[in-house]
């Protein structure tokens, strides 16, 4: 009773953790902003033309082309395919195609006609036959030679030209971009060739799943590369967006492209924080999303030297343009001198002074021509006065120029000033500044202009001055293990515009909380509305929320990267509120968010847990194997999993690393860094996130073991309708012609095609012998099941004796089937020996329980050999065999191994010498492969391929 109650804890207990990692994956997939993109249309059929390449190029790229974006009419115009213009080239992503480039040549096809062809850009877009990048990186260094070929091909269509483009400007959606960063690490490659990169949901930091050595090694070399040579590139500029929590393929973290930071080339944002689209994207939509398209094309225009009509080759210009339409959106031109000296008209105008530190304007509500200019001068409060802010807002005022600071002025009218416009920040509905006033001492006045030609609908200018400590509170965060059932409140009586709210100690990742914002007012005139904004200071991701007055708004707060160790800065709820209203904020936990957090950031790490456990069961059963005699079944073998056993190993390794003489030992042992240092770099990785996700681990295999036992009962019961049972042999012979001949045959199909070729045939092979092998121990324990009971108790010895049985060579124990079921065989269609003992079923169950945890490391082996496995598939009619290959080496000692494992039987193991020593190397392993395989998930074949390689020997020996 004991037992079964515990058993059932236990379930329960898995139930809740499989339960919360549930969760957590709903929260990534499903539980997010809706698409506020706008789709992006096109006005002429578009059509793709194959730029004739080099055939040298081309037979050794046969997968690969060149294509140029046209649409029907000017297509035909430009048959001859020479360029014009200003050339561009998009680079596509993982499974990406050169169409993706429609949405962006569509629209500077627009542009360029609304500017009467003043100039133009060529967008040109790269076949990489869609291949897998993310997930095979063997390809990586061909597709960036690829593209070095082509940029010469492009630019080599424009000589003779005038004012021919000696760069191109690049966009790469996803792996693209790191192929564009890539091409500098070319030895032949000519930094010149390229001004530009634009990335888009570009993992810069990492792969997010790093399934082979290749793709690790390609990251390396193109990161280590920029950073060495930061300062020979720093004439490179580079825009890395993000995509947002919509973009479950690459969290926004890491798109970041690593720097050292010494030269400002380099600018990462998240597409909810910019201006103008304030909308988050999915891994494809960022490509064609109308907002952030049209934001691309305006910055490519406004790059353009008029004098030779090309990209600007002044970095300081582009990296204004950059923040211009990415950062900080104002009316004033990108291109115009941010503190422009301007004369007023004076007397042709209407001056008013404002007394007060409070002021309002609202146009009038009728269109109609005003006849004069209007002013409004603000003088600075006095240095002994409190105030240290102006914050000023417009809604609907339409002119590009309306705030000033005053150098002269004679009798309430300025007579010269500086145009601070371009210090205005466009805030949904808002043109905003917020000015610190002890920058601007030198003026005497802020002068703010409201009128203009055409009134067309009533705009407003708030104005006040206030100090930043006033408006500024600071409240602690809720505790993530609250569940949401801890509440912190904040309560504002507004009698300003705007208003902080300051989240103290929220700086890790796996934080998240449900921010309620309600809003009451007792008297309203007209209709009011308000924007919240979540402003992460650390990182360009902010998200913005517009919503009436009064309401009640739900603000999910979470972080795409974890503070900076240098940093000290604390995010903050912008609150750009009516004044006298009462606003209320409710800060509480939320918990799906948390677990959604915690997949986001290292659901893709729980492979390796998951395996461990796998390989913690094998180990267990191997052990009861040796001391007991018998084999435990998988989910009782499973209570041996603890993650004690694990991670104080790993992380005592990793806090010993901190010293020198164990970084020496770990030198001369030529050992690589510990996964988890990577992680702590991120900031992302803690003891207790490691234990959670071992328990996560835990409850999945627990429950898929759950699932594969009924399966595989379900498959071998159709089995045994096309295929006679029949009893397991004690076979000695572990290396048959037979096998070896398969054997023979997969070896000449890893070395001629692809490792995983083979790797997929050996285990579904497998998985036919364990159904097999299922069906026969089902029609063994029926036989048995068949005999009288008193029989029975008088003839089948106990499980506890049938050691000792066998040993003494008793037979009462046996019965034969024939004569004592005369009818029962033709029943059961058994194809089986005279004599069946109890102690055959027994050590046919345990060879079962055996043959079935090896199969649930053989499905991981399939699970990480699947891409190399679909790359090889999809490019057949190229190359017959994959090069590289990442699985050859595993594959072929796997094929070996499996080879004797498909023979094997629990009583070889049981007499082994080396049946110990397996058994206990298991559990090393285990913690060998959560060191070293945490991140580095390609790893982790190795260890499940020596484990079984261990097995096979005890088979052996």
């Amino acid at each position: 009773m004991a037992g079964g109650g515990c058993s059932r804890l236990s379930g329960i207990l898995q139930g809740i953790l499989l339960a919360s990692v549930g969760l957590g994956v709903w929260d990534v997939l499903f539980v997010y902003e809706e698409n506020k993109c706008s789709m992006t249309y096109m006005f002429e059929y578009p059509e793709y033309l194959k730029i004739k390449i080099p055939k040298k190029l081309s037979s050794q790229y046969p997968s690969y082309g060149l294509y140029r974006y046209k649409e029907k009419n000017s297509a035909e115009t430009h048959k001859e395919l020479k360029g014009t213009g200003i050339p561009v080239l998009f680079l596509p992503g993982n499974a990406g195609s050169y169409k993706q480039v429609r949405s962006l040549g569509s629209v500077a096809l627009r542009k360029a006609e609304n500017i009467h062809n003043k100039f133009h850009f060529d967008f040109y877009s790269i076949d990489f036959n869609e291949e897998l990048v993310a997930l095979y990186g063997g390809s990586l260094e061909k597709q960036t030679k690829f593209v070095h070929a082509c940029i010469k091909v492009i630019l080599k269509s424009y000589k003779g030209q005038k004012d021919a483009p000696s760069n191109v400007a690049i966009v790469g959606h996803s792996m693209g971009g790191i192929v564009a960063r890539a091409l500098f690490t070319l030895p032949n490659f000519k930094s010149t060739l390229i001004s530009l990169i634009i990335t888009q949901a570009t993992p810069h930091v990492a792969p997010v799943l790093i399934l082979d050595s290749y793709l690790i090694d390609f990251y390396a070399t193109v990161n280590n590369h920029w950073i060495l040579n930061e300062e020979t590139l720093r004439n490179i500029t580079i825009l890395s967006m993000g995509g947002g929590f919509r973009d479950y393929q690459v969290r926004s973290g890491l798109t970041i492209v690593p720097s050292i930071g010494l030269y400002n080339n380099t600018l990462n944002v998240v597409t909810s924080a910019v201006p103008r689209a304030w909308v988050s994207t999915d891994h494809l939509c960022i490509v064609w999303c109308k907002e952030l398209v049209l934001a691309t094309v305006r910055v490519f225009f406004d790059l353009v030297d008029h004098n030779t009509n090309q990209i600007t080759m002044d970095l300081k210009k582009r990296m204004t343009v950059l923040h211009h339409h990415f950062v900080t959106y104002s009316e004033k031109d990108s291109e115009d001198n941010p503190e422009t000296l301007v004369s007023f008209p004076g007397s042709a105008a209407t001056w008013s002074e404002i007394k007060t530190y409070k002021w309002t304007y609202n146009s009038p509500q009728i269109s109609a021509r005003l006849p004069k200019a209007s002013y409004f001068i603000l003088p600075l409060p006095s240095e002994e006065e409190l105030y240290s802010n102006l914050y000023c807002r417009t809604t609907n005022l339409e002119s590009s120029n309306w705030i000033y600071g005053c150098t002269l002025i004679n009798q309430s009218v300025c007579q010269e000033g500086i145009d601070l416009t371009g210090e205005a920040e466009l805030l949904k509905m808002y043109k905003i500044v917020n000015f610190n006033v002890e920058k601007y001492r030198s003026f005497s006045h802020f002068v703010i202009h409201v009128s203009k030609a055409r009134v067309n609908k009533q705009f407003r200018v708030e104005c006040e001055y206030l100090t930043t400590k006033s408006r500024t509170m600071s409240t602690p965060i809720t505790n993530v293990l609250s569940f949401g059932a801890s509440v912190h409140r904040v309560l504002i009586n507004s009698t300003g515009l705007i208003h902080y709210v300051q989240l103290q100690d929220f700086n890790k990742i796996h934080q998240a909380f449900e921010i309620h914002v309600e809003s009451r007012c007792q008297s309203l005139h007209g209709k009011r509305a308000d924007v919240y904004r979540f402003h992460v200071p650390w990182s360009h991701e902010d998200s913005v929320v517009t919503t009436s007055v009064p309401s009640s708004t739900v603000i999910y707060a979470k972080l795409h990267r974890a503070r900076p160790e240098n940093d000290s800065s604390v995010p903050e709820l912008q609150l750009h509120t009516t004044r006298n209203c009462q606003y209320e904020i409710t800060i509480r936990t939320s918990f799906c968010q948390v677990l959604g957090q915690l997949i986001r950031f290292h659901g893709v790490y729980l492979p390796t847990y998951v395996v461990a456990n796998i390989l913690l069961v094998f180990g267990r059963q191997l052990i009861h194997l040796y001391n007991e005699g018998n084999c435990l079944d998988f989910t009782i073998a499973l209570h041996a999993a603890k993650p004690y056993k694990v991670i104080p190993f790993v992380n005592l390794a990793a806090f010993l690393l901190r010293y020198e003489w164990f970084q020496d030992v770990w030198s001369i042992l030529m050992l690589p860094e510990i996964d988890i240092l990577i992680l702590n770099e991120q900031g992302i990785s803690s003891s207790a996130i490691s234990i959670l996700l071992f328990l996560f681990g835990t409850a999945i295999v627990y429950w898929s073991g759950i699932f594969f036992s009924l399966l595989l009962k379900q498959l071998s019961s159709l089995w045994s309708l096309f295929q006679r049972p029949s009893v397991v042999k004690k076979e000695n012979g572990l290396i048959s012609l037979p096998s070896s001949c398969v054997v023979i045959f997969f070896i000449i199909i890893i070395w001629t095609t692809c490792g995983a070729v083979a790797l997929v045939f050996g285990y579904f092979l497998y998985l036919l012998k364990v159904i097999s092998l299922q069906a026969s121990v089902q029609a063994m324990k029926g036989i048995l099941n068949l005999a009288p009971r008193a029989e029975t108790v008088e003839k089948i010895p106990t499980s506890s004796s049938v050691k000792e049985e066998e040993e003494e060579g008793e037979e009462e124990g046996t019965f034969r089937a024939a004569s004592d079921f005369p009818e029962e065989p033709d029943q059961l269609n058994l194809d089986c020996p005279k004599w069946l003992s109890l102690s055959d079923v027994d050590d046919a169950v345990d060879t079962l329980k055996i043959y079935i945890t090896i199969l649930h490391l053989l499905n991981w082996m399939m699970l990480f050999s699947a891409p190399s496995f679909i790359y090889w598939l999809k490019n057949l009619r190229y190359a017959r065999r994959l090069n590289p290959d990442p699985c050859d080496i595993v594959a072929t000692i796997l094929v070996l191994t499996m080879g004797i494992l498909i023979n094997s039987h629990s009583m070889l193991v049981k007499r082994s010498k080396l049946l110990k020593y397996t058994a206990r190397i298991q559990h090393f392993l285990v913690i060998a492969m959560a060191a070293f395989g945490l991140v580095h998930l390609y790893r982790i074949p190795y260890f499940i391929t020596f484990s079984l390689a261990l097995y096979a020997l005890c088979c052996l020996i």
